[in-house]
């Protein structure tokens, strides 16, 4: 009988001893699937990143562990002007994204539509936004677009594309505008690049005689020789400013929403009469809709750079240089 019961304990110990070693297997197994997933992870993310439209850089913004400030994605238009800046570009910190055209309107939709639009799926994959703001691949979101009408345009459409889904983005302070030039004036002694018409005037006077002056119409019509200065050092960003949605919804409601359509073209036909904003000076909301200033808020969760945008009136405008 004694004997029994020490073999009954003998194996009850032995089952045991197999138990927890299965147990601390199994722990053991999870732990390492675990890290396969997160590797299988990485890896479905450095390949889904390989995306026709994104020219990567190779460093990335990393806010946890304060690594790659100073890294940016512009984001441009045409291959026109993605050529420009791919090959003056510093293939270190600087990425480019191109759009294959106008964006969509996205102020009136759901979330949904960035699952059935290629372009703004791409772009928000390209940027690691998904989910939230905290894997963000760039310290700085920079729209490059045309000095026209229709830059401000898509240039308006892609802000308008961060306030709606990415509102963090611009509250966190990452997302800009690039400032080039309007006009180049030369003689054989000296060049000045201009970013208004008054540049250009003062410019001239001080050139003397007839001086060459060369208006670009868009960013592929600048070299890349001289595109590279303009992304450099001596680059001018304008800030894409933050405010609550109480504040902001009213202005996209009004400019980007369906009901205000009417309005909308109203005030673009007139944008394109006054010239495409040439002047980068701001169109007023009073005229093309006949709505006053006083009746929209004067602080206002965007700015649309200085010059000819769809929007006008009373943007917030902060110089990085300040």
């Amino acid at each position: 009988m004694a004997r029994s019961i020490e073999s009954v304990a003998e194996a009850e110990s032995s089952f045991s001893q197999n138990s927890i070693a299965k147990v601390a297997d199994t722990q053991q197994l999870r732990k390492e699937l675990q890290n396969v997933k997160k590797l299988a992870r990485e890896r479905a993310k450095a390949i889904t990143l390989r995306i026709p439209q994104l020219k990567d850089c190779k460093n990335h913004f990393d806010k946890k562990k304060e690594k790659g400030k100073g890294t940016m994605v512009f984001i441009c238009e045409g291959q026109s002007a993605a050529g420009s800046i791919t090959s003056c570009r510093d293939v270190n910190n600087q990425a480019v994204f191109v759009l294959k055209g106008k964006p969509l309107n996205v102020w009136d939709l759901k979330r949904d539509v960035m699952y059935k639009n290629d372009e703004m799926y791409n772009l928000m994959q390209s940027l690691n936004v998904e989910d939230n703001t905290e894997g963000l691949r760039y310290d700085k979101v920079i729209l490059a677009t045309d000095a026209d009408v229709d830059g401000m345009h898509i240039r308006n459409l892609m802000i308008t594309y961060f306030f709606r889904f990415f509102e963090q983005l611009v509250h966190d302070g990452h997302v800009y505008v690039l400032e080039t030039p309007l006009f180049r004036v030369r003689n054989k002694e000296k060049t000045i690049y201009c970013y208004s018409e008054t540049e250009r005037d003062n410019a001239v006077k001080e050139l003397g005689g007839k001086p060459e002056i060369t208006r670009f119409k868009g960013l592929g019509e600048i070299s890349p020789k001289e595109f590279a200065q303009f992304i450099g050092k001596e680059m001018r960003l304008s800030k894409v400013e933050y405010a609550p949605r109480a504040e902001s919804a009213p202005i996209f409601n009004f400019y980007m929403g369906k009901k205000h359509a009417r309005a909308q073209r109203l005030h673009h036909g007139q944008a394109r009469r006054a010239g495409g904003g040439v002047g980068r000076g701001l169109i007023s909301f009073a005229g093309a809709t006949g709505t006053s200033n006083s009746t929209l808020p004067r602080k206002v969760a965007v700015i649309f750079s200085r010059g000819g945008p769809l929007f006008g009136g009373n943007f917030t405008f902060r110089d990085e240089k300040e």
